[in-house]
């Protein structure tokens, strides 16, 4: 009797310690926990948070103009868009010219923006300068530049 009671002393005990050991102890504190990564606020001094900086000010600039449909030619202008590393434009935008209050700015300051970022990061180009187009036409109610 003495060899069953320690054996159901025993398994009680495991039981108990088991069952302890095991509960949630979940009181709303996750600061132990690591945060997803969705949740993590953005890193704003990286060179990855700074290219989608320039992307979006690109696209921003680019569904402006795409909203407007090319009829005349003579309606619409170019300019040149983006900075190389060792100078020159990245490339030329064509833009309806009753926009150039507001594109132009925007053409501007995302121009100034990919200067800073190539400084900032010691980025490199090839150099090689890109053509200014010599006009420009439509085709299909899109602005096509012409070299």
């Amino acid at each position: 009797m003495k060899n069953s009671l320690i054996k159901f002393s025993a398994i009680a005990f495991i039981s108990a310690f088991t069952m302890t050991s095991c509960a949630s102890s979940n009181s709303g504190d996750n600061t132990n926990l690591p945060v997803d990564i969705a949740d993590r606020p953005a890193d704003e001094s990286s060179k990855k948070y700074d290219e989608a900086n320039l992307d979006k000010l690109k696209s921003i600039i680019e569904s402006e103009i795409a909203k407007e449909k090319c009829t005349a030619a003579s309606e619409w202008t170019f300019a040149p868009m983006g900075t190389k590393a060792c100078g020159g434009p990245v490339s030329y935008i064509a833009y309806p010219k009753k926009l150039e209050a507001s594109v132009l700015g925007k053409i501007e300051y995302y121009t100034q923006t990919m200067s800073d970022f190539n400084k900032k990061y010691g980025i490199t180009s090839d150099c090689m300068m890109i053509a200014e187009p010599t006009g420009l036409r439509c085709q299909g109610e899109k602005a096509v530049l012409v070299y």
